[in-house]
């Protein structure tokens, strides 16, 4: 057992440390590899979405039908720098703040029928 360990020694000395690309270089390249993938596949495209929804938001005004992420279904009455006023029914009037409506009505309806 000693004999096999004595000649395993100078052989593992002789050869190159972190294999192929030596040092960590390997372990550096492999986590800016997972970096990537992460970017693409993850943080880039909830990017889009959130400058979509940012810019539905932007356009909507006076007359048109929200939901709002509470589930508050309206028509917005008046559109303030931060805030909608939405009429949920007659005479009942709420101020919402604009990043709480996320869908207008047809695009839940039209969402809600798909799923069925």
């Amino acid at each position: 057992m000693f004999t096999i360990l004595c000649d395993a020694a100078p052989a593992a000395a002789a050869a190159p440390e972190g294999g192929i690309l030596g040092g960590g270089m390997g372990s550096i390249l492999m986590i800016v590899a997972i970096f990537v993938v992460f970017y693409f596949f993850m943080i880039r495209p909830q990017q889009k979405r959130q400058k979509e929804i940012q810019k539905m938001r932007e356009s909507l005004g006076k007359g048109d039908k929200i939901v709002t992420a509470g589930g508050i279904h309206g028509t917005i009455r008046e559109v303030g720098s931060t805030y909608f006023v939405v009429e949920v029914t007659n005479g009942v009037s709420l101020r919402i703040d604009k990043n709480s409506v996320y869908a207008s009505a047809d695009d839940a309806n039209a969402s809600m029928t798909e799923n069925k």
